[in-house]
Protein backbone atom coordinates (compact mmCIF):
# COMPACT_ATOMS: atom_id res chain seq x y z
CA UNK A 1 0.00 0.00 0.00
CA UNK A 2 1.62 3.39 -1.10
CA UNK A 3 1.91 6.02 1.60
CA UNK A 4 0.00 9.06 0.68
CA UNK A 5 -2.23 11.45 2.92
CA UNK A 6 -3.84 10.01 6.16
CA UNK A 7 -7.43 9.43 5.55
CA UNK A 8 -10.41 9.54 8.48
CA UNK A 9 -13.11 8.25 7.20
CA UNK A 10 -16.95 9.03 9.34
CA UNK A 11 -18.77 6.11 10.78
CA UNK A 12 -21.23 6.89 7.87
CA UNK A 13 -18.45 6.95 5.22
CA UNK A 14 -17.30 3.65 6.66
CA UNK A 15 -21.31 1.77 6.19
CA UNK A 16 -22.09 2.89 3.35
CA UNK A 17 -18.95 1.27 1.44
CA UNK A 18 -19.04 -1.61 3.87
CA UNK A 19 -22.52 -1.98 2.26
CA UNK A 20 -21.35 -1.62 -0.87
CA UNK A 21 -18.54 -4.04 -0.88
CA UNK A 22 -20.36 -6.61 0.25
CA UNK A 23 -23.08 -6.85 -2.02
CA UNK A 24 -20.43 -6.67 -4.80
CA UNK A 25 -18.77 -9.55 -3.01
CA UNK A 26 -22.03 -11.86 -3.40
CA UNK A 27 -22.77 -10.93 -6.24
CA UNK A 28 -19.05 -12.00 -7.44
CA UNK A 29 -17.30 -9.20 -8.42
CA UNK A 30 -14.93 -9.57 -6.19
CA UNK A 31 -12.26 -7.42 -8.31
CA UNK A 32 -14.84 -4.34 -7.77
CA UNK A 33 -15.08 -4.67 -4.08
CA UNK A 34 -11.61 -5.01 -3.97
CA UNK A 35 -11.15 -1.74 -5.71
CA UNK A 36 -13.75 -0.34 -3.33
CA UNK A 37 -11.62 -1.18 -0.27
CA UNK A 38 -9.02 1.26 -0.86
CA UNK A 39 -10.02 3.68 0.87
CA UNK A 40 -10.14 1.40 4.10
CA UNK A 41 -6.37 -0.24 3.23
CA UNK A 42 -5.28 3.56 3.29
CA UNK A 43 -7.19 4.37 6.90
CA UNK A 44 -7.22 1.36 8.87
CA UNK A 45 -3.84 1.96 9.92
CA UNK A 46 -4.44 4.87 11.87
CA UNK A 47 -8.27 4.30 12.07
CA UNK A 48 -9.52 1.12 13.78
CA UNK A 49 -12.68 1.29 13.05
CA UNK A 50 -12.01 1.12 9.64
CA UNK A 51 -9.80 -1.99 9.88
CA UNK A 52 -12.61 -3.64 11.87
CA UNK A 53 -15.02 -2.58 8.91
CA UNK A 54 -12.13 -4.83 6.56
CA UNK A 55 -12.75 -7.80 9.02
CA UNK A 56 -16.09 -7.72 8.62
CA UNK A 57 -15.60 -7.95 4.49
CA UNK A 58 -13.64 -10.82 4.54
CA UNK A 59 -15.59 -12.89 7.46
CA UNK A 60 -18.45 -12.40 4.68
CA UNK A 61 -15.88 -13.81 1.55
CA UNK A 62 -16.44 -10.19 0.19
CA UNK A 63 -12.65 -11.04 -1.43
CA UNK A 64 -10.62 -13.31 -3.17
CA UNK A 65 -9.18 -15.26 -0.59
CA UNK A 66 -5.48 -14.23 -1.67
CA UNK A 67 -6.22 -10.94 -1.76
CA UNK A 68 -7.96 -10.80 1.78
CA UNK A 69 -4.93 -12.78 3.58
CA UNK A 70 -3.01 -9.79 2.16
CA UNK A 71 -5.10 -7.33 3.66
CA UNK A 72 -5.38 -9.60 7.17
CA UNK A 73 -1.62 -9.22 7.02
CA UNK A 74 -1.36 -5.12 6.51
CA UNK A 75 -4.29 -5.16 9.56
CA UNK A 76 -2.20 -7.50 12.05
CA UNK A 77 1.04 -5.25 11.10
CA UNK A 78 -0.76 -2.18 12.06
CA UNK A 79 -2.50 -2.97 15.11
CA UNK A 80 0.14 -5.24 16.94
CA UNK A 81 -0.92 -4.49 20.55
CA UNK A 82 -5.01 -4.61 19.84
CA UNK A 83 -6.53 -7.26 21.40
CA UNK A 84 -9.87 -6.41 20.11
CA UNK A 85 -8.46 -6.36 16.26
CA UNK A 86 -6.35 -9.10 16.43
CA UNK A 87 -8.73 -11.67 18.11
CA UNK A 88 -11.28 -10.87 15.38
CA UNK A 89 -8.38 -11.48 12.88
CA UNK A 90 -7.94 -14.64 13.87
CA UNK A 91 -11.12 -15.92 13.71
CA UNK A 92 -11.38 -14.46 9.76
CA UNK A 93 -8.46 -16.85 8.81
CA UNK A 94 -11.87 -19.63 8.08
CA UNK A 95 -12.88 -16.98 5.67
CA UNK A 96 -9.37 -17.17 4.03
CA UNK A 97 -9.22 -21.03 3.70
CA UNK A 98 -11.22 -23.30 1.84
CA UNK A 99 -12.54 -25.09 4.91
CA UNK A 100 -14.78 -27.89 2.80
CA UNK A 101 -11.88 -29.01 1.20
CA UNK A 102 -10.81 -30.65 4.70
CA UNK A 103 -7.83 -32.68 3.11
CA UNK A 104 -6.15 -29.58 2.01
CA UNK A 105 -2.55 -29.08 2.91
CA UNK A 106 -1.41 -25.92 5.56
CA UNK A 107 -1.66 -23.09 4.00
CA UNK A 108 1.03 -21.45 2.88
CA UNK A 109 0.13 -17.57 2.94
CA UNK A 110 2.29 -16.47 6.15
CA UNK A 111 -0.45 -14.59 7.90
CA UNK A 112 -1.72 -17.91 9.52
CA UNK A 113 1.83 -18.72 11.06
CA UNK A 114 1.83 -15.04 12.28
CA UNK A 115 -1.27 -15.06 13.67
CA UNK A 116 -1.15 -17.87 16.15
CA UNK A 117 2.47 -16.48 17.28
CA UNK A 118 0.82 -13.13 18.04
CA UNK A 119 -2.09 -14.52 19.51
CA UNK A 120 -0.44 -17.27 21.88
CA UNK A 121 1.96 -14.37 23.09
CA UNK A 122 -0.76 -12.03 23.97
CA UNK A 123 -3.13 -14.91 25.03
CA UNK A 124 0.11 -15.80 28.04
CA UNK A 125 0.56 -12.29 28.77
CA UNK A 126 -3.21 -11.94 29.83
CA UNK A 127 -3.75 -15.21 31.40
CA UNK A 128 -6.56 -15.08 33.77
CA UNK A 129 -7.95 -11.87 32.60
CA UNK A 130 -11.24 -11.26 31.52
CA UNK A 131 -9.93 -10.95 27.90
CA UNK A 132 -7.89 -14.19 27.91
CA UNK A 133 -11.97 -15.88 26.14
CA UNK A 134 -11.61 -13.19 23.29
CA UNK A 135 -8.06 -14.01 22.71
CA UNK A 136 -8.40 -17.82 22.82
CA UNK A 137 -11.13 -17.96 20.57
CA UNK A 138 -9.01 -16.13 17.95
CA UNK A 139 -5.80 -18.10 18.30
CA UNK A 140 -8.25 -21.18 18.63
CA UNK A 141 -9.61 -20.87 15.29
CA UNK A 142 -5.54 -19.29 14.06
CA UNK A 143 -3.80 -22.89 15.10
CA UNK A 144 -6.88 -25.29 13.56
CA UNK A 145 -6.37 -23.66 10.29
CA UNK A 146 -2.64 -24.72 9.99
CA UNK A 147 -3.80 -28.66 9.44
CA UNK A 148 -1.78 -30.29 12.05
CA UNK A 149 1.08 -28.09 12.54
CA UNK A 150 -0.15 -26.26 15.73
CA UNK A 151 -2.67 -29.12 16.94
CA UNK A 152 -0.92 -28.74 20.25
CA UNK A 153 -1.88 -24.98 20.69
CA UNK A 154 -5.25 -25.54 19.49
CA UNK A 155 -6.22 -27.84 21.87
CA UNK A 156 -4.86 -26.04 24.59
CA UNK A 157 -7.02 -23.21 23.84
CA UNK A 158 -9.83 -24.86 23.31
CA UNK A 159 -9.85 -26.92 26.22
CA UNK A 160 -9.43 -23.65 28.44
CA UNK A 161 -12.00 -21.87 26.63
CA UNK A 162 -14.31 -24.62 28.34
CA UNK A 163 -12.71 -24.26 31.39
CA UNK A 164 -13.11 -20.64 31.29
CA UNK A 165 -17.19 -20.69 30.78
CA UNK A 166 -18.36 -24.44 31.20
CA UNK A 167 -21.61 -23.63 30.35
CA UNK A 168 -20.97 -22.24 27.24
CA UNK A 169 -22.27 -24.40 24.15
CA UNK A 170 -20.22 -22.99 21.26
CA UNK A 171 -16.95 -24.01 23.41
CA UNK A 172 -17.92 -27.75 23.72
CA UNK A 173 -19.12 -27.52 20.56
CA UNK A 174 -15.44 -25.98 18.79
CA UNK A 175 -13.45 -28.95 21.01
CA UNK A 176 -15.84 -31.91 19.32
CA UNK A 177 -15.04 -30.19 15.95
CA UNK A 178 -11.15 -30.25 16.75
CA UNK A 179 -11.49 -33.85 17.74
CA UNK A 180 -13.63 -34.71 14.65
CA UNK A 181 -11.19 -33.90 12.24
CA UNK A 182 -8.37 -34.80 14.31
CA UNK A 183 -10.06 -38.89 14.28
CA UNK A 184 -10.38 -38.53 17.93
CA UNK A 185 -13.78 -39.46 17.40
CA UNK A 186 -14.73 -40.62 21.01
CA UNK A 187 -13.94 -37.58 22.62
CA UNK A 188 -15.30 -35.41 19.87
CA UNK A 189 -18.68 -37.71 21.09
CA UNK A 190 -18.28 -36.70 24.66
CA UNK A 191 -17.80 -32.89 23.80
CA UNK A 192 -20.66 -32.80 21.15
CA UNK A 193 -22.82 -34.39 23.80
CA UNK A 194 -22.16 -31.39 25.96
CA UNK A 195 -22.48 -29.27 23.55
CA UNK A 196 -26.35 -30.74 22.56
CA UNK A 197 -27.54 -30.75 26.07
CA UNK A 198 -25.86 -27.00 27.01
CA UNK A 199 -27.55 -25.38 23.87
CA UNK A 200 -31.06 -23.91 24.29
CA UNK A 201 -32.61 -25.30 20.87
CA UNK A 202 -31.42 -28.37 18.96
CA UNK A 203 -28.82 -26.79 16.47
CA UNK A 204 -28.12 -29.01 13.27
CA UNK A 205 -24.31 -28.56 12.99
CA UNK A 206 -23.93 -29.56 16.70
CA UNK A 207 -25.92 -32.86 15.70
CA UNK A 208 -24.44 -33.49 12.76
CA UNK A 209 -21.01 -32.97 14.50
CA UNK A 210 -22.41 -35.45 16.86
CA UNK A 211 -23.69 -37.66 14.50
CA UNK A 212 -20.35 -38.30 12.68
CA UNK A 213 -18.19 -38.37 15.67
CA UNK A 214 -20.57 -41.54 17.58
CA UNK A 215 -20.06 -42.88 13.93
CA UNK A 216 -16.39 -42.30 13.61
CA UNK A 217 -16.08 -44.00 17.40
CA UNK A 218 -18.65 -47.06 16.60
CA UNK A 219 -20.69 -45.82 18.70
CA UNK A 220 -23.96 -47.07 17.05
CA UNK A 221 -26.84 -46.20 19.71
CA UNK A 222 -25.40 -42.40 19.71
CA UNK A 223 -25.28 -42.61 16.13
CA UNK A 224 -28.43 -43.75 15.48
CA UNK A 225 -30.21 -41.34 18.49
CA UNK A 226 -29.02 -38.56 16.65
CA UNK A 227 -29.92 -39.91 13.16
CA UNK A 228 -33.73 -40.22 14.16
CA UNK A 229 -33.62 -37.06 15.96
CA UNK A 230 -32.95 -35.40 12.48
CA UNK A 231 -35.68 -37.10 11.41
CA UNK A 232 -33.57 -39.85 8.61
CA UNK A 233 -35.24 -42.74 8.17
CA UNK A 234 -31.90 -45.28 10.02
CA UNK A 235 -31.98 -48.69 11.82
CA UNK A 236 -29.09 -50.77 12.72
CA UNK A 237 -26.99 -52.39 9.70
CA UNK A 238 -23.89 -53.49 8.54
CA UNK A 239 -20.94 -53.24 10.64
CA UNK A 240 -22.33 -52.23 13.74
CA UNK A 241 -23.36 -48.74 12.72
CA UNK A 242 -26.42 -47.35 11.92
CA UNK A 243 -27.85 -48.02 8.20
CA UNK A 244 -30.77 -46.65 6.08
CA UNK A 245 -31.42 -46.16 2.35
CA UNK A 246 -29.48 -43.02 0.58
CA UNK A 247 -28.38 -42.28 -3.06
CA UNK A 248 -24.91 -43.22 -4.00
CA UNK A 249 -22.64 -40.21 -3.56
CA UNK A 250 -19.21 -39.27 -4.05
CA UNK A 251 -15.74 -38.88 -1.71
CA UNK A 252 -13.02 -37.12 -2.49
CA UNK A 253 -10.53 -40.34 -1.01
CA UNK A 254 -7.32 -38.98 0.19
CA UNK A 255 -4.21 -41.39 1.06
CA UNK A 256 -3.77 -39.08 3.90
CA UNK A 257 -7.01 -37.46 5.39
CA UNK A 258 -6.43 -34.78 7.89
CA UNK A 259 -7.36 -37.35 10.54
CA UNK A 260 -4.60 -39.73 10.24
CA UNK A 261 -1.87 -37.15 9.22
CA UNK A 262 0.56 -35.74 11.92
CA UNK A 263 2.88 -32.75 12.01
CA UNK A 264 5.92 -34.15 9.45
CA UNK A 265 3.58 -35.81 7.26
CA UNK A 266 0.99 -33.20 6.78
CA UNK A 267 -0.53 -33.38 3.56
CA UNK A 268 -3.07 -35.10 1.46
CA UNK A 269 -0.71 -37.48 -0.27
CA UNK A 270 -2.29 -38.93 -3.69
CA UNK A 271 -6.35 -38.36 -4.15
CA UNK A 272 -9.05 -39.76 -5.74
CA UNK A 273 -12.55 -39.17 -6.15
CA UNK A 274 -14.83 -42.33 -5.87
CA UNK A 275 -18.50 -43.26 -5.53
CA UNK A 276 -19.81 -45.13 -2.37
CA UNK A 277 -22.83 -46.63 -1.40
CA UNK A 278 -23.76 -44.60 1.03
CA UNK A 279 -24.97 -46.03 4.60
CA UNK A 280 -26.09 -43.25 6.80
CA UNK A 281 -25.37 -39.39 6.17
CA UNK A 282 -21.84 -39.69 7.22
CA UNK A 283 -20.38 -43.25 6.24
CA UNK A 284 -20.33 -45.79 3.07
CA UNK A 285 -18.66 -48.39 1.15
CA UNK A 286 -16.84 -47.36 -1.43
CA UNK A 287 -17.93 -48.91 -4.76
CA UNK A 288 -14.66 -47.56 -6.86
CA UNK A 289 -12.04 -49.63 -7.99
CA UNK A 290 -8.85 -46.91 -7.70
CA UNK A 291 -6.34 -46.43 -9.94
CA UNK A 292 -3.91 -45.34 -7.56
CA UNK A 293 -2.59 -47.06 -4.31
CA UNK A 294 -4.16 -45.04 -1.44
CA UNK A 295 -4.02 -47.59 1.37
CA UNK A 296 -7.80 -47.84 1.01
CA UNK A 297 -9.91 -49.10 -1.95
CA UNK A 298 -12.87 -50.63 -3.16
CA UNK A 299 -15.08 -52.49 0.02
CA UNK A 300 -13.60 -50.64 2.55
CA UNK A 301 -15.99 -48.40 4.56
CA UNK A 302 -15.27 -45.07 5.14
CA UNK A 303 -16.28 -41.97 6.79
CA UNK A 304 -17.29 -38.71 5.69
CA UNK A 305 -17.58 -35.14 6.68
CA UNK A 306 -20.92 -33.63 6.31
CA UNK A 307 -20.04 -30.47 4.09
CA UNK A 308 -20.14 -30.79 0.71
CA UNK A 309 -16.73 -30.06 -1.21
CA UNK A 310 -18.15 -29.83 -4.87
CA UNK A 311 -21.19 -30.80 -7.21
CA UNK A 312 -20.51 -33.42 -10.13
CA UNK A 313 -23.43 -33.02 -12.64
CA UNK A 314 -25.08 -35.87 -14.08
CA UNK A 315 -27.58 -34.77 -16.47
CA UNK A 316 -30.06 -33.47 -14.63
CA UNK A 317 -28.49 -34.72 -11.23
CA UNK A 318 -26.33 -33.23 -8.69
CA UNK A 319 -24.03 -35.75 -7.15
CA UNK A 320 -22.37 -34.20 -3.85
CA UNK A 321 -18.76 -35.01 -3.24
CA UNK A 322 -17.36 -35.20 0.34
CA UNK A 323 -14.40 -35.14 1.65
CA UNK A 324 -12.81 -38.54 3.61
CA UNK A 325 -12.72 -37.70 7.00
CA UNK A 326 -11.21 -41.55 8.41
CA UNK A 327 -11.24 -44.83 7.48
CA UNK A 328 -13.09 -46.78 9.35
CA UNK A 329 -12.57 -50.27 8.27
CA UNK A 330 -10.29 -52.26 5.68
CA UNK A 331 -11.79 -55.30 4.34
CA UNK A 332 -8.50 -56.56 2.67
CA UNK A 333 -10.25 -57.07 -0.70
CA UNK A 334 -7.99 -58.94 -3.62
CA UNK A 335 -7.16 -56.71 -6.49
CA UNK A 336 -5.72 -58.13 -9.65
CA UNK A 337 -5.22 -55.54 -12.71
CA UNK A 338 -6.96 -57.31 -15.94
CA UNK A 339 -6.78 -56.02 -19.98
CA UNK A 340 -9.38 -57.23 -22.38
CA UNK A 341 -11.05 -57.34 -25.65
CA UNK A 342 -14.54 -56.76 -25.98
CA UNK A 343 -17.50 -56.30 -29.31
CA UNK A 344 -19.45 -53.92 -27.47
CA UNK A 345 -19.49 -51.38 -24.76
CA UNK A 346 -19.35 -52.66 -20.93
CA UNK A 347 -19.21 -56.30 -22.06
CA UNK A 348 -16.32 -57.47 -19.54
CA UNK A 349 -17.78 -54.96 -16.47
CA UNK A 350 -20.67 -56.83 -17.02
CA UNK A 351 -19.11 -60.39 -16.21
CA UNK A 352 -19.71 -58.92 -12.90
CA UNK A 353 -22.92 -60.02 -12.73
CA UNK A 354 -21.59 -63.87 -12.53
CA UNK A 355 -19.34 -63.92 -10.24
CA UNK A 356 -19.87 -64.23 -6.53
CA UNK A 357 -20.54 -62.01 -3.43
CA UNK A 358 -19.54 -58.67 -4.36
CA UNK A 359 -16.70 -59.20 -6.29
CA UNK A 360 -16.77 -56.71 -9.51
CA UNK A 361 -14.69 -56.05 -12.72
CA UNK A 362 -14.16 -52.92 -12.77
CA UNK A 363 -13.09 -50.61 -16.12
CA UNK A 364 -11.11 -48.00 -16.16
CA UNK A 365 -10.38 -47.07 -19.80
CA UNK A 366 -12.51 -48.57 -22.90
CA UNK A 367 -10.91 -47.35 -26.20
CA UNK A 368 -10.47 -48.41 -29.80
CA UNK A 369 -6.74 -49.62 -30.54
CA UNK A 370 -5.00 -50.36 -33.82
CA UNK A 371 -2.55 -53.56 -33.01
CA UNK A 372 -0.27 -55.43 -34.88
CA UNK A 373 -2.21 -59.46 -35.90
CA UNK A 374 0.56 -60.97 -36.41
CA UNK A 375 2.47 -60.15 -33.13
CA UNK A 376 -1.10 -60.64 -31.31
CA UNK A 377 -1.59 -63.82 -32.77
CA UNK A 378 2.03 -64.66 -32.01
CA UNK A 379 4.48 -62.62 -29.93
CA UNK A 380 7.36 -64.51 -31.14
CA UNK A 381 6.74 -63.68 -34.89
CA UNK A 382 8.68 -62.00 -37.51
CA UNK A 383 7.71 -58.73 -36.25
CA UNK A 384 8.92 -57.64 -40.33
CA UNK A 385 5.47 -58.96 -41.70
CA UNK A 386 2.98 -56.52 -40.21
CA UNK A 387 -0.68 -56.81 -40.43
CA UNK A 388 -3.00 -54.48 -38.66
CA UNK A 389 -6.69 -55.00 -36.67
CA UNK A 390 -8.81 -52.99 -34.38
CA UNK A 391 -9.66 -54.20 -30.69
CA UNK A 392 -11.78 -52.65 -28.39
CA UNK A 393 -9.73 -52.41 -25.68
CA UNK A 394 -10.72 -52.63 -21.63
CA UNK A 395 -8.36 -52.03 -19.01
CA UNK A 396 -9.33 -52.07 -15.30
CA UNK A 397 -9.09 -53.76 -12.21
CA UNK A 398 -10.46 -57.02 -10.50
CA UNK A 399 -11.54 -56.52 -6.83
CA UNK A 400 -12.62 -59.46 -5.09
CA UNK A 401 -13.53 -60.17 -0.92
CA UNK A 402 -10.64 -62.15 0.60
CA UNK A 403 -13.13 -65.26 1.25
CA UNK A 404 -13.24 -65.97 -2.73
CA UNK A 405 -10.40 -68.09 -3.73
CA UNK A 406 -8.08 -67.04 -6.77
CA UNK A 407 -9.13 -70.41 -8.56
CA UNK A 408 -12.90 -69.77 -8.29
CA UNK A 409 -12.89 -66.54 -9.13
CA UNK A 410 -10.78 -67.23 -12.29
CA UNK A 411 -13.07 -70.04 -12.70
CA UNK A 412 -16.40 -67.91 -12.88
CA UNK A 413 -14.85 -65.34 -15.12
CA UNK A 414 -13.57 -67.89 -17.57
CA UNK A 415 -17.56 -69.31 -17.60
CA UNK A 416 -18.77 -65.88 -17.71
CA UNK A 417 -16.42 -65.36 -20.99
CA UNK A 418 -17.76 -68.53 -22.30
CA UNK A 419 -21.81 -67.33 -22.80
CA UNK A 420 -20.59 -63.79 -24.30
CA UNK A 421 -18.21 -65.11 -27.14
CA UNK A 422 -15.82 -62.47 -29.32
CA UNK A 423 -14.31 -61.14 -25.78
CA UNK A 424 -11.20 -62.02 -23.58
CA UNK A 425 -10.32 -61.22 -20.13
CA UNK A 426 -6.28 -61.03 -19.47
CA UNK A 427 -5.50 -60.99 -15.82
CA UNK A 428 -1.81 -62.59 -15.23
CA UNK A 429 -1.57 -62.12 -11.52
CA UNK A 430 -4.90 -63.70 -10.91
CA UNK A 431 -3.52 -66.85 -12.96
CA UNK A 432 -0.77 -66.62 -11.02
CA UNK A 433 -2.43 -66.43 -7.46
CA UNK A 434 -4.68 -69.28 -8.77
CA UNK A 435 -1.69 -71.74 -9.95
CA UNK A 436 -2.23 -71.72 -13.54
CA UNK A 437 1.57 -70.91 -14.37
CA UNK A 438 1.00 -71.54 -17.95
CA UNK A 439 -1.86 -69.66 -18.32
CA UNK A 440 -0.20 -66.84 -16.52
CA UNK A 441 2.84 -66.81 -19.35
CA UNK A 442 0.34 -66.16 -22.22
CA UNK A 443 -2.08 -64.21 -20.30
CA UNK A 444 0.98 -61.87 -19.38
CA UNK A 445 2.16 -61.42 -22.62
CA UNK A 446 -1.37 -60.68 -24.22
CA UNK A 447 -1.68 -57.94 -21.01
CA UNK A 448 1.09 -56.49 -22.36
CA UNK A 449 0.63 -56.19 -25.96
CA UNK A 450 -3.18 -54.77 -24.85
CA UNK A 451 -1.96 -52.29 -22.69
CA UNK A 452 1.69 -50.79 -23.97
CA UNK A 453 1.10 -47.22 -25.40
Amino acid sequence: MSNGPSTVLTSDEIDAITRDVVAEGQAGRKQVAWQKIQPFRKAQPHQPEAAMALLWIIDEQSLAREEAADVLSEIADAHDGNIGILSTLGLCLEAVRDIDDLNAPPPGHPIFQTMVAKLDRLAKLHEGRPEQEQILRGLATSARMMARQMDAIAENSLRKLTEIDPSNSAHQYNLGLFYKTRGRFAEGTVAGRAAASLAQEVIDSTEWNLGICATGAGDAEIALDVWKRMGQKIEPGRFGLPEGGYSACKVRLAERPLAERTADSDDPGEEETVWIERLSPCHGVIRSVLYRNLGVDYGDVILMDGAPITHHTYGEQQVPVFPHLATLLRRNYQFFAFAGTQETARQLVDLSAELDGDAVIYSHTENLKIMCANCWRDPDFDHADHETMEKHVVTGRIAAPPDIAPARLLDLIDRGLEKRGACQLYAPDLCAAAGQLARERIDRRRFALLTDN
